[in-house]
């Protein structure tokens, strides 16, 4: 059974794919996180993001064709499913609301 909340690399790969127009496949995702983040996330740890994301129904996926840049491999497109999308944005937001103030407070 999958958790029902999201963690950190899961919520990266679901606003790289925001940002990438709601479909993409692994490495531009990778490089959008560390675009924006700075950091530099697994290939592997994307992958198990995508495939719990999918598992959710946080996202879909489909094979496209064939390439030969990638030696006749094709490549796995994952897509954004908005209501549930908007769903788990809604409970993050709900999470942070009143709270903006006091994480600006907290001894560092």
């Amino acid at each position: 059974m999958t958790r029902a909340t999201l963690g950190d690399v899961e919520h990266f790969v679901l606003i790289a794919l925001v940002h990438l127009g709601g479909e993409s496949y692994s490495v531009p995702i990778m490089d959008e996180i560390r675009n924006r983040t700075g950091r530099d996330v697994a290939k592997a740890a994307v992958y198990i993001a995508l495939r719990r994301l999918e598992q959710k129904g946080l996202l879909g996926s489909y094979v496209g064709g064939a390439t030969a840049e990638r030696g006749g491999r094709a490549k796995r497109y994952f897509t954004l499913t908005p209501k549930r999308l908007e769903e788990a944005r809604e409970a993050f937001v709900r999470m942070w609301a009143g709270a903006e103030d006091l994480a600006l407070k907290a001894p560092r």
